[in-house]
């Protein structure tokens, strides 16, 4: 039997969008869909697209709701009572077939004022990429040459001249590519300009928001046939113009332990490739844990449980901050597992 609280999976949580693909569904085991699939919300409490839970004695009952019934056990007492007993995070899949829009995201003050919604930092983690793929991340040149590259005292001139360049489309131009490869890792603060381009399969962890602002789209057509809005001067309130010498996030690296990608105010993440059980506890720390299972089935096993949860390739787990003592087991022919976990630290 189940104990009170247990890793909760999911019903897959999939999001069509124009520049999706099909990478999602084969990876999962899911029905083929002509629709493209740019998106697999693995977990998320935003109100218009909350998970539902597929497992254990909570099957069919929302996320939202399964938190509401005693957010500081599920959520973490800490967490609780910082983000109002809401869950603060969401993580995605993402199968970037084609070029995602340039955009930005508001911080926490500017989200709050404007939409009464959590501003959005996040990061990506490279799962597979291309030959050739890039994204973009960050300025790489002023918009206004000034000899040293520092806007921060003529903000209203950059904007101008930022105007010109989205009226033009060549504010492609001033931004920073990089060329991926798996195992890349890119942090995104709210205010920096991005965009995920074609060939680029990764796990994206963010604050749960919602609100993004489309800069500039390649002058395209949505699925309805229809110019896709452009949010031009709110993404201009939003934007940081200042340029930075390096946007990739570099990152030590070991198997067999936990190794450290992203740890800021927002949330931890951590990377951990194992070919034996490893034993997880993160009681200290007061907080929910997700787990994204990236390469090679798994078994959960909460510390006092009597049964395991099969975590596939591909899915991900909710585990409350109360039970959050476990073992990850691979459970695969090759005895290999790769996880990614986050967490409030």
């Amino acid at each position: 039997m189940f104990s009170k609280y247990y890793p909760l999976l999911f019903e897959p949580n999939l999001h069509t969008v124009i520049w999706g693909g099909d990478t999602i569904t084969k990876w999962k085991g899911l029905p083929a869909n002509e629709k493209p699939i740019g998106e697999s919300w693995e977990v998320s409490a935003v109100p218009s697209s909350v998970n539902i839970i597929s497992n254990g004695e909570y099957r069919g009952k929302d996320l939202v709701a399964f938190i509401d019934s005693n957010p500081e056990e599920i959520l973490g007492s800490h967490v609780a009572r910082q983000y109002h007993n809401q869950l603060p995070l969401l993580v995605k899949f993402i199968d970037a077939r084609r070029d995602l829009s340039i955009q930005v995201h508001p911080n926490d003050e500017m989200a709050q004022r404007l939409h009464h919604k959590r501003g959005k930092s996040e990061m990506w983690y490279v799962l597979d990429a291309a030959p050739g793929a890039f994204l973009y991340a960050g300025f790489a040149k002023s918009l206004v040459s000034n000899g040293n590259g520092d806007v921060s005292n003529n903000r209203e001139t950059v904007i101008n001249a930022y105007r010109r360049r989205v009226a033009d489309g060549t504010i492609v131009d001033t931004l920073a590519k990089h060329e991926v490869k798996a195992g890349d890792v890119f942090y995104l603060p709210a205010g920096r300009v991005h965009a995920i381009c074609g060939g680029i399969l990764l796990a994206e962890i963010q604050q749960s928001s919602d609100v993004t602002y489309r800069i500039f789209d390649y002058n395209r057509l949505g699925i309805d046939g229809k110019p896709r809005e452009l949010h031009t001067e709110l993404a201009a309130e939003a934007l940081d113009f200042r340029v930075e010498d390096d946007y990739r996030t570099q990152y030590s690296y070991e198997p067999e332990r936990p190794n450290v990608l992203v740890d800021n105010t927002f949330f931890t993440v951590r990377i951990t490739e194992m070919t034996s059980p490893y034993h997880f506890n993160l009681l200290e720390e007061d907080s929910f844990v997700i787990v994204m299972c990236l390469k090679g089935d798994c078994r959960i096993v909460v510390h006092g449980a009597t049964e395991a949860v099969q975590l596939k390739e591909g899915y991900s787990a909710f585990i409350p901050a109360t039970v959050a003592n476990y073992e990850i087991i691979p459970d695969n022919k090759d005895g290999f597992t790769k996880v990614l976990d986050a967490y409030v630290g």
